[in-house]
C-alpha cells in the first residue's frame, strides 16, 4: 500500500490539453503584436493582416482547448496552469521583438509562476490512503 499520489487517464489528457491551450494562447497574444505593426488606421481594411487574423484564431483554438480540458478535470488543478502563458510570452517575446528584454525582475516572475503552478498543483491532486483492515476478534 502506497501513499502515492493519484491522477487518472482522464485528468492527464486535461493536463495535457490545458497546456497545449497555453502554448495556443500565447501565440495569439504575439501574433496579435506582430499584427498590431502592420495596422494603420487611417486604413480601416488594414486589421485585416494575416497575423492579426491568425492571433484570433489562435486564441479560438486555445479557448477550446481550455474548455475540452474543463470538461475532463478539475478547475483547481487546471486553472493555475493557465498562468504559464506568461511564461511563454516572456521567453518567446524578446526573440521577435528586440525591444522586449528579459530582466532579473522578468526572470524571477517567471520562477514564481512556475513554483506557485507547481505547489498548487501539487496541493489539488488527491492522495491515496492505505486501506484500513478492522479485525472483530
Amino acid at each position: 500500500m502506497s501513499d502515492g499520489l493519484v491522477i487518472n487517464e482522464t485528468q492527464k489528457k486535461a493536463i495535457i490539453l490545458m497546456i497545449v491551450c497555453t502554448l495556443f494562447t500565447s501565440l495569439g497574444q504575439i501574433l496579435w503584436k506582430l499584427g498590431l505593426v502592420e495596422i494603420n488606421f487611417k486604413m480601416p481594411l488594414s486589421i485585416f493582416n494575416l497575423p492579426f487574423m491568425l492571433g484570433f484564431v489562435a486564441y479560438g483554438v486555445g479557448t477550446i482547448l481550455m474548455l475540452l480540458a474543463f470538461r475532463r478535470g478539475e478547475l483547481s488543478i487546471l486553472y493555475p496552469i493557465a498562468a504559464t502563458s506568461y511564461v511563454w510570452v516572456s521567453l518567446i517575446s524578446p526573440v521577435l521583438f528586440p525591444h522586449d528584454f528579459m530582466n532579473v525582475w522578468k526572470w524571477s516572475g517567471v520562477v514564481v509562476i512556475l513554483i506557485s503552478v507547481s505547489l498548487l498543483g501539487y496541493g489539488s491532486v488527491k492522495k491515496t490512503r492505505p486501506a484500513r483492515v478492522r479485525v472483530d476478534g
